[in-house]
């Protein structure tokens, strides 16, 4: 296999693992080499990307997996970014899933998306950066899905005592409008926040 091609297929898979990374084994596996040669390819790989001044990105190994991560270097730029007024405002995709968080806590990931009926990685994780929401445990069973629920700042930011002072979700489906329209005002007067 082309070292660069394979540079590259790594790049793919760190990064569609996100914070869990890969363990060597996984890599070998995927692969399909001996681990002491992936070894040897994670090495050179972590050894190009330190040296090449005009990329972004590096590998770390931390606890047994190996992760994409950004250059220290690029610390600065990040932070402009997470503190930049035009990023704190929320998407629909991002509002939604926040709701379903907040009504139906502790919730996995699996359980938002057929509530919404779409993929919700992103907005988990940008939610997550904004620290609205937090792992707050595992699910019991296969796999062992993380359970995500809203944290204090979640609480700070709508001006709540507690999750119970939420707008009650509707038990008949004519109240719907009424509950939909409390809702509104609800990540309504969020997203004002956010921009304030």
């Amino acid at each position: 296999m082309n070292i660069v091609n394979w540079y590259g297929i790594v790049e793919s898979l760190l990064f569609a693992a996100g914070d869990e990374g890969l363990s060597l084994k996984q890599i070998a596996s995927v692969l399909e080499v001996e681990e002491m040669q992936a070894k040897e390819m994670m090495d050179g790989l972590i050894v190009s990307l330190q040296e090449d001044k005009k990329r972004g990105m590096t590998v770390l190994e931390i606890g047994g997996t190996y992760q994409l991560a950004t250059k220290k270097e690029n610390a600065v730029y990040l932070k402009k970014l997470v503190e930049s007024p035009s990023t704190s405002t929320l998407s629909q995709a991002a509002l939604e899933t926040l709701a379903v968080i907040a009504y139906k806590q502790p919730i996995t990931r699996v359980e938002i998306e057929e509530i919404r009926g779409v993929k919700t990685e992103r907005p988990l994780q940008t939610l997550s950066a904004k620290a609205l929401i937090k792992e707050v445990g595992r699910a019991e069973g296969n796999g062992r899905a993380y359970l995500y629920g809203t944290t204090k700042e979640f609480l700070d930011t709508f001006g709540l005592k507690n999750i119970a002072e939420l707008p009650k979700l509707p038990e008949q489906s004519e109240e719907d409008d009424i509950t939909q329209n409390e809702a509104d005002l609800f990540f309504e007067k969020f997203q004002e926040s956010l921009e304030s």
